[in-house]
């Protein structure tokens, strides 16, 4: 397998943004909006990758990998959430990441596979980061018949950190705001996008993918979001209560990082618990671990790959 690093990534932006260049994108019409998407498939691919990125992020942060994938002859279909990236917004202060139901995801992600996945592919599987594997979670529990082979989901939002207030009154404040009428306002200590230095950064150890995705939002506004509303936040806290409650259909395989203190890894080993066919293996990198150094990078990638090897179809082309 082919695999980028960090240390050539300079060097090899030409080639990444000839690939970027090379794919389909386009916008679909939802009831939320338009929705940014980006859509590679190649004649004969190996399989195709649902890519369901998380909050705050975009296509474009994931060029690199993207590319990646290519060279790996994967397919990949990628979309911009309602509300964050290139997709429309949902407020008029674009800084607010909000939603009113977290079904609005799914409600999304269930439009992307109709119309940019299942017309082009039977052989494809989810490939999913942090708030994108509850949407991913959400939509299999909803899905008992989906055509999916499975999934793999690198940190997934299954429960949220809300230190230092437990997740009960984090979720009771919240309730509260909306029903005075303040769901569309920045939840507490939550505001517009700020650019932390490398040194402050709970994201990622490694200093050279972490300058470029700042560098990407410093430069490109329009991809800028801020801190989450209380709607959000309540509707998030009501989705992750649920996370245990259904058992889900297909293999699921999950990558925990060790020093994530974005969403609570503990949660990854006590959903694998109660499900038939999910296996947890652990990393000891921060929260964005399709992000992290090379080293634990390429083992993640290598943990999805030999996973989608293992559940998609062996004949080439789909």
């Amino acid at each position: 397998m082919f695999y980028s690093h960090s240390t050539s990534l300079i060097d090899n932006q030409s080639a990444i943004e000839q690939h970027w260049q090379s794919c389909t994108k386009g916008n679909i019409t939802t009831p939320f909006g338009e929705i940014f998407y980006l859509r590679q498939i190649p004649k004969h691919a190996k399989y195709t990758l649902l890519l369901v990125n998380g909050r705050i992020e975009s296509a474009y942060k994931y060029k690199e990998l993207l590319w990646e994938l290519g060279n790996n002859n994967i397919g990949v279909v990628t979309f911009d959430h309602p509300g964050q990236g290139f997709s429309s917004r949902l407020l008029a202060n674009r800084q607010i990441g909000h939603i009113d139901h977290f079904k609005q995801y799914r409600e999304v992600l269930e439009q992307i596979i109709s119309k940019q996945v299942l017309p082009y592919t039977n052989n494809w599987l989810f490939l999913a980061h942090s708030m994108g594997g509850a949407i991913v979670r959400n939509y299999l529990a909803h899905t008992p018949n989906t055509t999916a082979k499975g999934a793999f989901l690198s940190a997934p939002m299954f429960a949220i950190n809300t230190a230092p207030y437990p997740v009960w009154f984090a979720k009771w404040v919240a309730n509260a705001a909306c029903k005075l009428g303040q769901s569309q306002q920045f939840a507490i200590g939550q505001q517009p996008y700020q650019s932390k230095p490398f040194s402050d950064n709970e994201l990622t150890g490694c200093s050279v993918r972490y300058q470029q995705f700042r560098s990407l939002y410093d430069t490109c506004n329009v991809l800028q979001l801020g801190g989450v509303s209380f709607g959000w936040l309540y509707a998030a806290l009501a989705e992750t209560a649920n996370t245990n409650k259904q058992q889900i259909s297909i293999p699921i395989s999950i990558a925990s990082a060790e020093h994530d203190s974005i969403v609570n890894s503990d949660a990854h080993s006590r959903f694998a618990a109660r499900q038939e066919q999910c296996f947890v293996k652990t990393y000891p990198g921060k929260h964005e671990l399709l992000c992290e150094i090379d080293a634990i990078r390429q083992a993640v990638l290598t943990q999805c790959y030999e996973f989608a090897e293992s559940v998609t179809l062996k004949e080439t082309g789909s």
